[in-house]
């Protein structure tokens, strides 16, 4: 660290200026500034990262996801729905981290705050020690100048007054002249006495500036390092997240490795299958030619149906080929 910039830097040729420290100031409200920036972005992010992960949570308990899949996949689909879960609850904490650092944001900006208290209070007077000290410095040089002119103008009429016969005239001009010289010497030491306070109040005041720069420059190198290192942290933390999150990830691919196809299909078969032999065909069956069933070469035989006996054979056979008789039972209506 430097420590040594703001004390050689800030200064200016004006006794009463005061640019030098505002500048400081104003870069350390800057800096105090970007930290609660940083502090409000920590929090905002953490709100993200808990809705994020509260919604997320919901999506992995409530919302369906491959119930009614079976054997390995089904394993997977399990192993997938509790590792979205975990990924859920890593937002939530990350949340929870992030909070916990924007508190230790605001807590190092009031103490910085507190320090700097101290010193601009001490600096705040000592600027209005120094410029009540020079106005009044002022005010006795004037008075000083003044009594000087008031002595020279005694001193001209004196001078003026060598040939006058009167000497009551020549004796007042010399009592004023002993008077302005008396003034003049009492002015003199006031005008210096003010000089010397003068003097003592601006070492004064430079040495209270030197001390409050050395201070604001070590407090201003320990901002940034905070700040620095609190924005290292985060992106460690979101880089972690990542991590634990791919971890989690790779434990679904791990179970979808071990996902079979031909598992999952024969565990359907074993657990569903409703038989091996498919249905007989349905065959013909002359209500009146009963028939031995038959079934075509090569398909398995239909169920066991009743049989019935034999058709009667006719008797005779007219010519008419509508008309048969079983019987003497004819099958044209008369």
């Amino acid at each position: 660290m430097t420590g040594a910039l703001f004390k050689a830097n800030f200064w200016s040729s004006d006794i009463l200026s005061t640019a030098g420290y505002d500048s400081i100031i104003q870069h350390l409200n800057n800096g105090r500034r970007n930290c609660k920036e940083f502090e409000d972005f920590l929090k905002e992010r953490a709100s993200i990262e808990e809705k994020y992960g509260k919604d997320l949570l919901n999506l992995s308990r409530k919302k369906p996801c491959g119930q009614l899949e079976i054997n390995t996949l089904k394993q997977a689909l399990e192993v997938f729905k509790k590792q979205v879960d975990s990924v859920a609850q890593c937002h939530i904490q990350l949340a929870q981290t992030l909070r916990e650092e924007a508190r230790k944001m605001e807590e190092f900006r009031e103490k910085q705050k507190l320090q700097r208290k101290k010193t601009e209070l001490i600096m705040d007077a000592a600027h209005k020690q120094r410029s009540l000290q020079f106005k009044k410095t002022m005010d006795a040089k004037k008075t000083y100048v003044q009594k000087c002119r008031d002595k020279d103008e005694a001193e001209q009429a004196v001078h003026r007054s060598a040939n006058v016969v009167n000497p009551k005239q020549q004796e007042k001009l010399f009592v004023k002249l002993a008077t302005s010289k008396t003034a003049v010497e009492d002015s003199d030491k006031a005008y210096m006495m003010h000089i010397n306070t003068l003097d003592k109040v601006r070492e004064d005041w430079q040495i209270e500036h030197i001390k409050a720069c050395e201070m604001f420059e070590a407090q201003e190198c320990e901002r940034i390092n905070f700040f620095r290192n609190a924005l290292w942290l985060h992106m460690n933390q979101l880089s972690q997240q990542c991590v634990t999150s791919d971890e989690m990830y790779e434990e679904v691919r791990k179970s979808l490795e071990a996902c079979s196809i031909e598992k999952d299909i024969e565990y359907f078969v074993n657990q569903q299958k409703t038989g091996q032999t498919p249905p007989a065909p349905i065959v013909y069956e002359n209500f009146y030619c009963p028939q031995k069933n038959t079934a075509p070469q090569g398909k398995a035989p239909g169920p066991n149906l009743p049989r019935r006996g034999p058709l009667p054979v006719p008797k005779s056979l007219p010519d008419n080929p509508d008309y048969s008789l079983v019987d003497d039972y004819s099958l044209i209506y008369q």
